[in-house]
């Protein structure tokens, strides 16, 4: 299969993903600042949300990148990711409803993990596809932010019942990490074609 044809499917759910979390945000019933205010929690969890799909939407987009093609593993473990994605909006909203409690933060956090989980054994399925001289093994090195990423999750999955606030700012940590943008890939390849 095209892998084209697998980044282009992705693409679409994504950004159905992104377009269910906007509409779940709520229109405030008057015109005054402070009716913004009740909104504040769904609108803080969404964009911490765009901005973790927007992560798994551009790693993605370099991973395939990098693969040569595509099998059925790879189509079966990358609909797995996407699940994980497809229940953001849920998760975002669940979060963002109740004010950041504890159950709801520790529901997102558990999201998030699948989420990462799911990322890491598409990227394995698809160094496995390629093989001993795959670039995509080559590209990613040690991976230290995908290893410690999921582990952070746990941590903060676990201090949503003791503080969730301590949560949420692991969370937007780990998204931190992320946002530097992760030029791997494009060195890779650029010392291939020299």
């Amino acid at each position: 299969m095209e892998k084209n044809r697998l980044e282009a499917f992705s693409d679409g759910v994504i950004a159905i993903i992104i377009t269910i979390m906007v509409l779940e945000l709520k229109v405030p019933h008057g015109a005054e600042l402070d009716s913004l205010k009740p909104l504040a929690p769904s609108f803080l969890s969404y964009v911490l949300s765009f901005i973790y799909v927007g992560i798994y939407w551009n790693n993605h987009h370099h991973m395939l990148h990098a693969a040569k093609h595509v099998s059925g593993l790879v189509l079966w473990v990358n609909l797995i990711l996407l699940f994980w994605l497809s229940l953001f909006p849920f998760a975002t909203a669940w979060m963002g409803e109740n004010h950041f409690e504890a159950l709801p933060s520790a529901a997102y956090g558990f999201v998030l993990l699948m989420a990462a989980i799911s990322y890491y054994a598409l990227q394995q399925s698809i160094i496995h596809n390629d093989g001993k001289n795959s670039v995509l093994k080559k590209a990613i090195g040690s991976d230290w932010k995908g290893k410690i990423s999921p582990l952070l999750y746990i941590v903060a999955i676990f201090m949503a019942f003791w503080n969730h606030w301590i949560a949420q700012a692991i969370y937007v940590g780990v998204a931190l990490i992320w946002l530097i943008p992760d030029t791997r890939i494009e060195r890779t390849f650029n010392n291939i074609e020299t």
